[in-house]
């Protein structure tokens, strides 16, 4: 199994330099705790500073290394042809692999702030995905192509876990990337899902994530003394059990529990909110995935 971070890219800050600072250093811990897979996320229209994915993946790549990277899209909010164009580019300032995850997108005050049809959004989706895939593949679509190409294949993962996402994922993705509000028994009804659906169309996954909200604590104690406040104030309108806190030990239980029921990937967030919490956090998660590793 695999561990990567997806690092938070929203703060409520008085200085919009603080919340960059705090990205640039949880990206140099996960690095220096050698994860996985370092993505970010998509998001527009917000009431707090949300640091926009291809201008900050970009300066995160100057510290993250060579290891797989990615920023997510919603698709149906972009044009197409403007995601090839910036996935290519960010392919070029970097050796790792490119992941490129896909989601739908929701919230109607976006898509009118982003003056996109809200109806319809699923179609446009996957006509998008092909032609991103197409552009990215160096075709001509329509009148379109893109340059730089990327020098290797970049993998598309597709995100969400409503029946309709989880075949669209089986059938028009390499990948699929569960949502972190699955509990213990809906993260195996999904894959399961998932699994079901991509033997339908035939096809065999490059990966099967799924995000999870954690916190690796010293021992025990410490985990829940930080965790446990933000899970019972109603975390996200999470269930408690989605989110995953312990020790090291503890939280790669948790991790090895998702790979025999047949996730590869765990993408983590963070629980905490004090920056110190969630750097001692990523340091621990160098031993997480250190168990997890063979799993």
């Amino acid at each position: 199994m695999r561990v990567g971070m997806s690092v938070r890219t929203a703060y409520a800050v008085d200085d919009v330099r603080e919340g960059a600072r705090w990205i640039i250093e949880r990206t140099r811990a996960a690095r220096d705790a050698e994860l996985d897979l370092l993505l970010v996320g998509d998001h527009h229209v917000t009431p707090v500073p949300y640091y926009q994915n291809v201008p900050l993946l970009g300066r995160l790549l100057v510290d993250w290394g060579d290891r797989p990277f990615g920023a997510l899209f919603l698709l149906p909010l972009w044009n197409p042809v403007l995601v090839a164009e910036q996935v290519g580019t960010l392919t070029a300032l970097a050796p790792g692999r490119f992941v490129l995850p896909l989601a739908l997108g929701g919230g109607k005050e976006q898509f009118a702030g982003m003056g996109s049809e809200y109806r319809g959004r699923a179609e446009r989706f996957e006509a998008g995905i092909d032609i991103v895939r197409r552009l990215l593949a160096g075709e001509t679509v329509g009148d379109a192509h893109i340059s730089p190409i990327p020098p290797e294949p970049v993998e598309i993962w597709i995100a969400g876990t409503a029946p309709a996402a989880v075949d669209r994922a089986a059938r028009v993705g390499d990948g699929f990337l569960a949502n972190a509000d699955l509990t213990p028994t809906t993260a195996r009804e999904i894959v399961s899902l998932y699994r079901d659906r991509c033997a339908e169309h035939d096809r065999t996954p490059t990966a099967v994530g799924i995000r999870r909200d954690i916190h690796v604590g010293t021992d025990t104690a410490d985990a829940a003394r930080v965790a446990e406040p933000v899970v019972t104030g109603g975390y996200r309108g999470f269930d408690p059990s989605a989110c995953t806190y312990g020790d090291a030990e503890q939280v790669a239980e948790r991790f090895r529990e998702l790979a025999a029921i047949g996730y590869t990937d765990v993408v983590v967030r963070h629980l905490a909110e004090d920056q110190r919490e969630v750097l001692a956090s990523i340091e621990r998660l160098a031993e997480v995935r250190r168990l997890v590793a063979d799993a």
